[in-house]
């Protein structure tokens, strides 16, 4: 059987590096975007320069850097099975605060990066029969934190999670399947390890999620056949209400 490929968005750090060594390590080819060609060297670098890794440039809110994404991916093996919609980014402050550039931007990367990506899957795996696609979503959209002020990302996320539905019911027909990962804080190089205290303090598990932990959701409704429409919180309970 021929080895499955993944395109993961933003995989030059973070949880996007971390989903990119777990679908390597899990037999996938993996090709991974983010905005800096040079971040993308060194991501190889850091997963030992596999040639089952490629490396795509480009800035998710252009539809060209998708088209391009999927491109060198059937160039260099031949289909795409599994999309992540990954790239994104967190910016948590009171509403009256935000500006109209982190209006601008938050929609570029958390919006139109997941639309434009999905509409060249959806029609790539429309023409081959099937794939998955899983959209990383954040656990604030599933249940707003008065300690965690961020009611643009709400929204946005929110409005990923929706699409996420509606997508699965609408590519259902074509063996397509649609879900999303909405992790809680997880411990990536984003947060500040002085506000460790504060952060295992927001989820009932009392401490905060890993990247593997991220890759074991991903990873599995990225090999789901009977499991669509789901958004799959990974929070230590962050998600399940006030406790």
């Amino acid at each position: 059987m021929s080895k499955k490929t993944v395109v993961i968005t933003g995989a030059s750090s973070g949880i996007g590096l971390g989903l990119a060594k777990a679908f390597l390590d899990a037999g996938y080819n993996v090709v991974g975007t983010a905005r800096s060609a040079e971040r993308l060297q060194e991501a190889a670098a850091s997963l030992g320069n596999p040639a089952s890794f490629v490396g795509v440039a480009g800035d998710v809110a252009d539809p060209a850097s998708a088209r391009k994404a999927f491109a060198v991916a059937i160039e260099a093996f031949g289909s795409v099975e599994v999309l992540v919609n990954n790239a994104g980014f967190f910016l948590p402050k009171p509403f009256i605060e935000y500006t109209p550039e982190d209006l601008e931007a938050l929609l570029d990367t958390n919006l139109k990066g997941v639309v434009y990506t999905s509409q060249v899957a959806a029609a790539h795996m429309q023409r081959q029969g099937g794939g998955h696609i899983v959209n990383i979503s954040a656990s604030v959209a599933l249940q707003p934190n008065i300690s965690v002020p961020a009611a643009l990302p709400v929204l946005i996320k929110g409005g990923v999670n929706q699409m996420t539905r509606a997508l699965a019911l609408e590519l259902s027909p074509h063996n397509i399947q649609v879900n999303a990962v909405a992790p809680g804080i997880i411990d990536t190089p984003m947060h500040d390890p002085a506000a460790r205290e504060f952060l295992n303090n927001l989820a009932p598990s009392g401490r905060v999620g890993t990247v593997e932990e991220i890759a074991e959701a991903v990873l599995y409704l990225a090999g789901a056949s009977f499991t669509t429409g789901v958004v799959l919180a990974v929070d230590g309970g962050m998600s399940t209400g006030k406790w």
